[in-house]
């Protein structure tokens, strides 16, 4: 609980002039309940006991004054924290969206999207409860405790000390409570990113579901996870649920104590009839902030849990990291120098060395896992190299800035990423847009033939993954992104598998005209797609055990003869 208010309020630091109006508003709150508690005596004693007529016409203008006073104090205080919370959480989300974002390949690879979106929305919303509710709640009981406390102890200082040292006893089943409670919150948190995650499996796959009519197996595991998340929650209900209980017993046995002396006081004219109310209603009103006080600590290890986990994500520091030095114009030279790679405990680039040069169209072949796609990876620094060395135009790869790197190389892969957006924006992603190029770009990829069947052309909005498009029309539009971006490297990674034989001869002839101009980079199955390629590098367990061209290939280079077989 003491991690959590120092994280959190720091953050009140930038919103001074919001929780200085907020404070207020608190202190209109403890000031209006006390006075509510005060101005029991007069009613009493001066209007009911001594019949006072000026009291009588004085008190009730009073009592909408104080009443007034603690409502646009709570109007205050909940508008202004509850602006200050949500603009925490919005900080919040941003930043850790932005810190995620510029994490490794491996970390999205080894951890479920699924499992990411539930911290980014459910642990999130979470602490939002923190800085909306339970961090001003917290000031603002406090606040009318120390008040009340100072009002019962100045009319009764006897009495009080009766309450005051049975109510601390309460402290030791509450934190029983509260250690359960952060027990079951951090398990039904970690429950809800597993059905999160199950939920986002269902419907990335429900083309194989549908397919396989598989809907009651994973209706049914669905279910499972869905009823472990109700399991922790009705288990936080409960230990929550208790916490009123024991607050009422043992405020009745204080509260009971206190009538008991309080009314001996009374009967034997020690103490006011008023007084004695006046202290009886402040106590009352006493007792009430501090069960809420206890229900808000009860409440916080949930986000006590949110905020670690969070906080778990923020830790985890990337280990591909910018260099600083800008790559100046284009890629002219990659040279591969004795380049290893291990995924986790699998070599999976053992030993590459190549050199490649402006104009150069390599192609890439072997089977599944031989390290062709782990060999792109290293182009496009999605990871570092454990030993040896990259470079790119003499200059090592991890000393370029990874904007002037990625500015220079344009990435087709075999999953085509479209964005909710329209066709130029999508065509330009990430560079201002310019109509004429986006037109260029897509009739050299051969999209402009259907595009412009579009009643709004280039403006037509795609939908996301591009549903609205076949799958031959959705390479087309990566093809044209990868175009537009006027790359010095090209890599394809079956960039035209999804096209019939009359597109792929097309594009290969488009893509053909700018190669002297380019490094092309194609990782391909089909042999048919990379026979023109001026060298052909053959994997096989993580390195190159061939590299010529097509022809020389097949009468020197058995690996090959096998695959063209295939």
């Amino acid at each position: 609980m003491r991690n959590l208010f120092r994280h959190y309020i720091p953050y009140l630091i930038d919103y001074k002039r919001e929780f200085i109006f907020a404070i207020v508003g608190m202190l209109a709150v403890a000031i209006g309940t006390a006075g509510t508690a005060q101005i029991i005596k007069p009613t009493l004693d001066n209007i009911f006991v001594a019949k006072d007529a000026t009291m009588l016409s004085i008190i009730p203008f009073l009592l909408i004054v104080i009443f007034s006073i603690k409502g646009i104090g709570q109007y205050i205080q909940t508008y202004y924290m509850s602006y200050i919370g949500l603009d925490v959480v919005r900080k919040l989300r941003d930043n850790l969206v932005n810190h995620l974002i510029y994490q490794d390949i491996a970390f999205f690879n080894s951890m479920h999207s699924g499992e990411i979106l539930s911290r980014v929305t459910n642990d999130i919303t979470r602490i939002q409860n923190v800085v909306t509710t339970i961090i001003p709640n917290f000031i603002r009981e406090s606040l009318t405790i120390v008040a009340l406390t100072i009002y019962v102890i100045y009319e009764s200082p006897k009495l009080a000390l009766y309450f005051l040292i049975i109510m601390p006893l309460s402290l030791f089943p509450l934190s029983r409570l509260a250690k359960k409670m952060k027990k079951y919150s951090k398990l039904s948190q970690e429950s809800a990113s597993i059905m999160t995650s199950r939920l986002g499996e269902i419907f990335s796959n429900i083309e194989v579901i549908k397919s396989n009519s598989t809907q009651i197996i994973e209706s049914k595991k669905f279910e499972e996870e869905n009823y472990s998340v109700f399991k922790y929650l009705i288990k936080q209900v409960k230990v929550n649920a208790l916490t009123t209980p024991v607050m009422e017993i043992l405020g009745s046995v204080a509260i009971g104590v206190v009538i008991y002396i309080g009314g001996t006081e009374v009967i034997e004219d020690r103490m006011s009839v008023g007084s004695f109310f006046a202290f009886s209603a402040a106590l009352f009103m006493l007792y009430n902030p501090i069960k809420r006080v206890s229900k808000l600590y009860n409440k916080a290890q949930d986000a006590v849990i949110a905020n670690h986990r969070m906080h778990q994500l923020l830790s985890i520091k990337p280990t591909v990291v910018s260099g600083n030095r800008e790559l100046n114009g284009k890629i002219d030279r990659v040279v591969f120098k004795d380049v290893y790679l291990n995924y986790e405990d699998k070599r999976v680039i053992d030993g590459v060395s190549i050199d490649i040069k402006k104009g150069d169209s390599i192609a890439l072949v072997g089977d599944s896992g031989a390290g062709k796609t782990s060999f792109v990876n290293l182009l496009v620094r999605f990871y570092d190299a454990d030993s040896g060395t990259i470079t790119i135009n003499g200059i090592d790869i991890r000393e370029l800035t990874l904007t002037s790197l990625h500015k220079e190389i344009a990435f087709v892969t075999q999953r085509v990423y479209i964005f909710n957006d329209t066709v130029a924006n999508n065509i330009a992603y990430g560079q201002k847009v310019d109509r004429e190029r986006v037109i260029d770009a897509l009739k050299k990829a051969y999209a402009l033939e259907f595009i412009e069947k579009y009643e709004k052309g280039i403006d037509t909005v795609l939908s996301e993954n591009g549903n609205n498009l076949s799958g031959g029309q959705r390479q087309r539009i990566a093809l044209a992104r990868a175009l537009y971006k006027n790359p010095s490297l090209l890599i394809l990674d079956e960039a035209t598998s999804a096209l019939d034989n009359k597109s792929e001869l097309l594009i290969q002839k488009a893509l053909n005209s700018l190669r002297e101009n380019i490094i092309t980079v194609t990782v391909a199955h089909r042999l048919s797609t990379i026979e023109d390629a001026d060298r052909i590098l053959v994997f096989k367990n993580g390195k190159i055990v061939c590299n010529d061209t097509h022809q020389n290939l097949l009468n020197s280079c058995d690996e090959y003869r096998k695959l063209a077989k295939m």
